[in-house]
């Protein structure tokens, strides 16, 4: 299998689903700007809507959004418990994480901040939704360190992607002290610094 990713990307959370799952995958990196991977190839080619993450298959079956691609690699190793198996109804609720993280907060809370032609006064109405997403998140979490049950699953993986991103567009994470020990304990994680190492190495080769 084939994982397309960007240094730091969404596509974090397949790197790391990846390590956790002790999947081995063959990484492309991917210039989401220019649309073409390390390689040479032209992405667009090989992911028609051109984003991060895709997962080839050894079929040749393409995934291109993230909720598929990390049930896909959880469900490859079930042992690693990165997702419950369909017909628990955690299972469900790891979906409904996903769906949450996806719709309100990657889509409705980072995309527009990131957006390069989103006008100044779009921006700013955008941050006026940070508060009560993340507070839904503080709630989601409750007295646990898990989105989901008692241990690591997809879902934590894509958040803590996504957490990443707070100093780079302006959110203050210190607003949320529940968030701020949540991401602290798992960008502990061994397959989490793995995956965050060789992101940044990619990043800091595109750089020199």
């Amino acid at each position: 299998m084939e994982l397309f990713t960007s240094p730091m990307a969404c596509s974090l959370a397949a790197h790391i689903t990846a390590y956790e799952a002790g999947i081995p995958l063959e990484i492309t990196y991917v210039d989401t700007r220019a649309k073409t991977t390390r390689d040479g190839r032209d992405y667009r080619a090989i992911a028609p809507n051109g984003y991060v993450p895709a997962l080839k298959l050894d079929d040749g079956t393409l995934l291109n959004e993230n909720p598929s691609v990390l049930q896909y690699l959880a469900d490859r190793k079930p042992e690693a418990g990165l997702a419950p198996q369909w017909g628990d109804v955690r299972r469900y609720e790891v979906v409904d994480a996903l769906n949450f993280l996806g719709t309100e907060v990657h889509k409705k809370i980072f995309s527009p901040l990131f957006a390069p032609a989103m006008p100044a006064e779009g921006k700013a109405y955008t941050m006026t939704a940070v508060r009560p997403t993340f507070d839904a998140l503080v709630r989601r979490l409750g007295e646990r360190d898990y989105l989901v049950g008692d241990r690591f699953t997809i879902a934590d993986a894509y958040l803590l992607a996504m957490l990443n991103w707070c100093p780079f567009v302006a959110i203050d994470l210190s607003a949320w002290p529940k968030l701020v020990a949540y991401q602290k304990l798992h960008l502990a994680r061994p397959a989490v610094v793995k995956a965050i190492a060789e992101e940044m190495a990619e990043r800091a080769r595109r750089a020199a």
